[in-house]
């Protein structure tokens, strides 16, 4: 099956945190990803993050960026999502950000395999709950 993978998930890849474990089965398991562009941009402002805080060092996060972009991913532009991701974001009240992953598993006719707790609550009490996936969930 073909999964939409977004950020929070794919930075388990690389960083041992919460559900690294289930993340890293994802990655075994499943023959292909695909997310929107964006995620180039989560990764590296998360990984800018961990570099502030002291969790990473600078090449440390460097390394893990270089080998995220060798990680096959299908990458669809963020902008024909745009106008289903907004009003997806307005509808449900996620983010825009999020909303992107869900517009694109939409799209797609696809799941996307989130981590994050809150965008996972939000879309699974919608109509779109068969779009979302929890991490540690298997399936």
């Amino acid at each position: 099956m073909k999964l939409v993978v977004d950020a929070s998930v794919a930075i388990k890849w690389y960083v041992p945190e919460v559900h690294s474990i289930s993340a890293i089965r994802v990655l075994a398991r499943e023959s292909s990803f695909f997310a929107p562009d964006l995620i180039y941009a989560e990764m590296g402002s998360t990984l800018w993050k961990k570099t502030r805080r002291g969790d990473l060092t600078r090449d440390q996060a460097a390394a893990i960026l270089e080998g995220f972009f060798d990680i096959h991913l299908e990458i669809y532009p963020s902008a024909p999502l745009a106008d289903i991701a907004f009003s997806l974001a307005t509808s449900l009240g996620a983010s825009f950000y999020d909303s992107l992953y869900l517009a694109l598993a939409v799209a797609q006719d696809s799941v996307v395999i989130t981590a994050d707790q809150k965008f996972h609550t939000i879309v699974k009490a919608s109509p779109l709950a068969h779009h979302v996936r929890w991490v540690a969930d298997r399936e």
